[in-house]
């Protein structure tokens, strides 16, 4: 298992995991009048995001799933 959180991402991908996750979080708040279970996915997927780009590690590549960044 420690070798699937295996860090695998480098700085670029990190950035664009980041920018990914803050987008998300702020889009979950601005739609949490309408549908709070949008909210909820896009604040969750977001905070995933945000876990990734501070481990450097993603879950896709994890899987063997080649990823741009």
């Amino acid at each position: 298992m420690a070798t699937f959180f295996k860090s695998n991402i480098d700085r670029k991908g990190r950035v664009a995991r980041t920018i990914f996750g803050m987008s998300c979080i702020i889009a979950g708040f601005a739609c949490q009048r309408f549908a709070w279970r949008a909210c909820a996915a896009l604040v969750a997927l977001g905070l995933f995001a945000l876990f990734e780009a501070v481990r450097g590690w993603c879950l896709m590549r994890a899987c063997g799933i080649k990823t741009k960044f």
